[in-house]
Formats: C-alpha cells, structure tokens, sequence
C-alpha cells in the first residue's frame, strides 16, 4: 500500500503525475530512499531465486520493472539537487550516492541473477525475440559484463569497493565546484567599475545584486550568462582579470573545496576497474561501449580538427593582439583580454556589437522559435499549463502534443541563474516514456543558467546562449518523441558520442532566416531583426571559431590523456594538465573550456569521462545530417523530417547508432561536413 504520510511514496496525483513538489521536503528523502532500496533489493532477490527456465519475461522484462519506485524517488532527487539543492539535500547527497553506488554492485555483480541472464542471452538468437526485445537483451547482458558480473569473488569485491568509492569522490567534487560558484561574488561598488558595460548588461548586474540582498550595488556572479558579457564589455582590465581568474579556478582553492587531491583517488581507481576488466587503460574500457570505439580513433578526430583550429586561433590572436596595441595597450593578450578585444575586433570586420545585437534575443521568443522549429518538423504544439505544482517559481510547463492531437509527454523549462543550481545547462528527464505495461509519456525538463531580467524587463540572451536554448531542446525533443517500449533504451539512453547528434543538430535552425525574421524581434520597439544586421550576423557565424574550436578541442584531448595515462602522472592534476597542453602546443592567451579540477562533465559523475570528444564526434553527423536537409533545397523537407523522427529522435536506443544514422542518411558521414560548418579549411594528417 502507498504511504500517504511521505509524498514521495504515495500515489501522485498531481496533474499528468508530477511529483506533488509543493508538498516535498528534504526530509522526506531518507525514509524514502530507505524503504525503495529495501523493496528493490527484494524484486532483485525473487528474479534471481525464480525456478522457471529463464525467458525474456522472468529475466530481462522483471529487471526493467524493478526498482520503479527507487527511480521515482532517486529521480526526484537528483534533479533537485542540480537545479534546486540546499545544505540538506547535500548532506543526503552525500550520504545516498555510496548507498546506490553498492546497490548497483549488488544487482550486477550477483551471481545467479547474471547466470540466468547469460543462460537468456546464449540462446538468443532461437527466442524469436523482437528486434527491440533483442536489443534490451544484449545491452543488460554487456552491462553486467562490464560491472564485473565475469569475475571472481575478490575481483568482484573489489569493483563494488570502487564502486562506492568513486560515488563518494563524485559527489564532493560536483558540491566544491557549487561551492566555489556560489561563494564568489564581484561586488560593483561605483560607476569606475562599470566602465564599459551596456544598458542590458548593468541591468542584470542589478538584478543579480538584489537576489544577494545587495541592492542599489551590481553584482557578477560565477554563471557564465554574466562572466562573458562581463568579459566583453567591461573596460577595467584588472577586474576582468579577477573575476576570470575566480572562474578558472573553481575546484582549485586551497581550502575545504579544494578537487585537486580528489582527483589522483579517481583517476587512480578508474584505472584499477578498467584493469580488473582485462583493460590496459579506463579510456579502452570507456570507448570499448562507445561509437567511437577506440582511444587511437579518438584521438585522430580530435587532432584532425585541432591543427587547423590552432592555426586559425594563433591568426585570431594576433589580431587581437594588433588591436591591444592600437588602442595603446603595452601588455600581451591574457585569456581575460580575448573576448573583450574579440568584440572590438568583430565590431570592425563585421560592425557587429552583442550590446545591438541583444535586444533582439529574448529568451522568450527563442522559446517560442524551438517550439515553432518542433512544430514544422514534427508536428508539435505546445500549451502552457499553470496548474502543475513545480519545484521552483521560475519553472514553467508545457503540454506536448503530436500533428494528429494526441498527447505527448510534459515540457519543463528552468532557464534562470540561481545560487542553488549548478553550472551549466542540461536536460533530465523526471519520467522516461515507455510501453511495457501501458503508454507511459514522458516528463522532460531543460535546466539552464541565463541571467534573469530585471522586474518588469524581458530577459535578453546572448546568441551562445540562444543556441544553448536550441541544444538543450534538442535533447528534451530526444526524450519527448522517444517511441520505445522499454525503458533501458528510452530517449536519451544511448551512447555519450550519440546523444549530443539531436540537440547538435538542432542548432542548425537557430540561424537559419526563416526562424530568425519571425522570432528575432526588438524587446523595446517589436520590429524583426533588419535585414543588414541579420545577414551581418550570419556572416560572422564563424568568427573567433578558432578560440571556440581550440578551448574545447584542449578540454577534450586533456580528458583522453588523463584517462589513458597511468595513474601516478595525475599524482599532481595541474601538473598533468599543463604538461599535456604543452605536447599539443596550445595558445598561451587561452585555456581549457573546462579545466581540471572544475571539470563537472568527466569527474562528477561518470557520463563523459574518456568521453568530452563526444560533442565533436557527433558534430561531424549533426553537420553531415543538416546538409540531408539543404540538399533538398528545403529546411524543413517533410520527408528528410520524417527520417529524421523515425530513425533519430524516437528510437531511443532501439539500434546500434551507427546503423540508425545510416538508416536515416544512406552512409556514415565524412569530416568535412563538419570543417565546411566551422570554417576551417585543412588537409587532413
């Protein structure tokens, strides 16, 4: 029976069963972590003690329903304590992620479940599976190979050791980066130290102070939506370089959130379970499950791009530099210089400026230009609802629905800074879709980090952030439209180098004329971005690409040294990380999108560690994918969009990705797409 007097184990009966977050506490999470793992533990131990021959439904089809109420309430939680977390939720963040980190040891390393899925998975092929049935199959069985399942008592022992350990490390790395972004603040005492700062800009600072209980005061915090404007607008030299250095070194204070002394442990520990594996390096093991498949195919990508990028960048570089001195400046550029004289260098090439291009981004129009985007696509509508409870004032919701009507699934959005949200902007999901046991749809939420606007004012986006705005609904689109009956392959459930293809791809549309000359409008006056400018900005697409190529290019070679390294080189992180950017020669005036000890995607978690070449891996398909489109001559072809649902965006993890992208495309792509997008002409090594 439901527990009425803890919410997160009653039923829900909130509108398209939310979770009731109006009558949520941190306190409730214990009790219901506790009672979830007990009741799963036991669905664990009937499935493995069952007597019946296995057979997909006793086997892989009872692992797929267990543990739904764990999930329920781990999926709350963890959503929570990214977008909306407090001491509390941290604290039992701390004290559940072990917790799970065993439980999922003691699922996969169990000895006579595995025996009963390896006896299923022998004789697959004589089942007369389903080709999805087939697929969930071969994915449990090679997860549980990969957890151990193989290995004797002591090597298994020791996996789930690593296991809890690395969960532990995870998660005190994720809140001392929180922690860092959190406490930093760059008060803005007097007119001086607003030199240079546009209307928009001074607006949001003031907003920002008055959330701190700073008003009358301007205030730049860590969120990226306020460091880079902060970077391209301000004139003080000496304050860029304050707030740019605090930015760089989140995870690098010497103190209680230090992560420099956490990352030897998980580098080293990572290392020991790919070797347990019969791996010589974490990265082999990583990339063994992966698209890519190898680190020596990584790595060629990765330096493939790199060359010309570096070359370019070193182009840019000195022409920021010329610019340095033409105003009079006797310094060389510093990384807190390249995207202020960026600015001054693009305002004369393309007489381009954010301050007059801003006004003209409104996170709501850019919202609407997603869903008009979806709708001529796919079919999709979207309606507003307000009688959903949600876990913060400033989330709001969405109805979905399909071109015949019919529903599907829930939208969320969460597109403001605040200091209880981490960095960064990432879609979740607090309900996967399914069909095993009725048409469940899906519950999707965007979480981002733009600066708010000030009362009454629109909230204005830069165009990184507009485009962030598209990614992200890239991946939430990759969630809504699955068409999957399990969950193990729902939506986003795929491999880290495949994942970002959908929401990669969706950028494509931002800048496209049709989408811009109807959303793209004044937040004062109204009127549709001019032509000039439009086209103006379409021209500077690819300025400063070699910066942008070259700072997450370093980030994602760094991560692969890491994790091909042998552990003693990470004895000293910022050692390994500088020794690693100097073999690949990088450009002194700029550094690593994401450095070491704040780097959330590879160490706080999981997800992408071995794995930051994800993007660019599946940027050359997304690049390749959009020219399917303009070949047609149409960008919204209805029978390229067609493809494109069926073989991308609601298959989930139904198909091996290589093959759903041939499916969709006729072929593999080639790089050269992707050098055409970025502007970089070069001759492959």
């Amino acid at each position: 029976m439901p527990d009425t007097n803890n919410p997160l184990l009653a039923e829900w009966t909130s509108p398209c069963e939310v979770p009731p977050f109006n009558d949520i506490t941190p306190e409730h999470f214990p009790e219901a972590f506790d009672r979830s793992i007990e009741v799963y533990r036991q669905e664990i131990a009937d499935i493995a003690a069952e007597s019946e021959t296995p057979s997909f439904d006793n086997v892989i089809a009872a692992l797929e329903r267990s543990g739904r109420q764990l999930d329920r309430v781990a999926t709350v939680f963890f959503n929570l304590s990214g977008a909306d977390t407090n001491d509390r939720l941290q604290e039992i963040e701390r004290q559940i992620t072990p917790r799970l980190a065993k439980l999922h040891s003691e699922t996969y390393l169990n000895s006579a479940l595995f025996r009963r899925v390896d006896a299923l998975f022998s004789r697959h092929k004589s089942l007369e599976l389903t080709a999805e049935q087939d697929r969930v199959l071969e994915r449990y069985h090679t997860i549980f190979i990969r957890a151990g399942a193989r290995l004797d008592d002591a090597a298994k022992t020791r996996m789930a050791e690593i296991a809890e350990r690395l969960a532990e490390l995870a998660t005190r790395f994720a809140q001392n980066v929180l922690a860092d972004e959190k406490h930093f603040r760059l008060v803005l005492e007097s007119e001086a130290d607003l030199a240079g700062l546009p209307e928009f800009l001074r607006r949001a600072a003031a907003t920002s102070a008055e959330d701190l209980g700073l008003t009358g005061k301007h205030v730049i915090t860590l969120a990226r939506s306020s460091i880079e404007p902060f970077l391209q607008f301000s004139e003080r030299r000496d304050l860029r370089e304050k707030v740019f250095e605090a930015w760089a070194n989140r995870g690098a204070m010497a103190g209680k959130t230090d992560n420099r002394p956490l990352i030897p442990q998980m580098i080293s520990l990572r290392h020991e379970r790919a070797q347990l594996l019969g791996f010589e390096t974490f990265a082999q093991f990583k990339l063994d499950d992966m698209m890519a498949k190898t680190p020596e195919a990584v790595r060629k990508l990765l330096m493939d791009v790199w060359r010309p990028a570096r070359e370019r960048a070193q182009q840019e570089r000195d022409a920021l530099q010329s610019m340095v001195q033409s105003e009079g400046g006797n310094f060389d550029l510093a990384p807190w210089d390249w995207r202020h004289y960026a600015a001054k260098v693009r305002k004369a090439e393309h007489d381009l400026d954010e301050a007059e291009i801003k006004p003209y981004f409104q996170l709501d129009q850019i919202i609407a230009a997603a869903f008009e985007t979806a709708n001529r696509l796919f079919g999709l509508t979207f309606k507003p609802r307000n009688d959903i409870p949600l876990y913060h004032p400033d989330v709001r919701a969405w109805d979905v629905f399909g071109a015949e009507g019919q529903a599907i699934g829930l939208f969320l959005g969460d597109y403001f800074a605040r200091p209880s949200k981490r960095s960064g902007a990432w879609m979740n999901a607090f309900r996967l879709q399914e069909k095993m046991d009725g048409d469940i749809r899906p519950i999707i939420v965007n979480v981002l980090n733009v600066v708010k606007g000030g009362e009454g004012q629109p909230t204005l986006l830069s165009f990184e952030d507009a485009r962030t705005v598209f990614h992200e609904f890239g991946h939430a689109l990759h969630g809504l439209l699955s068409d999957v009956t399990y969950p193990l392959i729902s939506g986003t459930n795929v491999p880290s180098d495949y994942v970002e293809l959908p929401s990669q791809l969706y950028e494509h549309w931002l800048l496209q004329p049709e989408i811009l000359h109807r959303f793209a409008r004044h937040a004062e006056t109204g009127e549709a971005i001019p032509d000039d400018l439009l086209e103006r900005l379409i021209a500077a697409r690819n300025f400063n690409m070699g910066f942008q190529t070259v700072e997450y290019l370093a980030s994602a070679i760094v991560d692969l040294d890491f994790h091909e390294a042998l552990p003693e080189a990470s004895a000293d992180p910022e050692t390994h990380e500088a020794a690693a950017l100097a073999r690949i020669d990088m450009p002194a005036a700029i550094i690593m999108r994401h450095r070491i000890p704040h780097f959330l995607h590879i160490f706080a978690g999981d997800g992408y560690s071995s794995a930051y070449y994800s993007y660019m891996w599946s940027e050359v398909m997304d690049a390749d994918a959009f020219r399917a489109f303009k070949e047609t001559g149409d960008i919204f072809d209805p029978a390229t969009a067609e493809r494109l649902y069926t073989h991308i965006y609601s298959s989930g993890g139904k198909y091996d990705p290589a093959e759903a992208y041939k499916a969709f495309r006729g072929r593999m792509p080639a790089i050269d797409a992707l050098l055409e997008e970025r502007g970089l002409d070069v001759k492959q090594g």
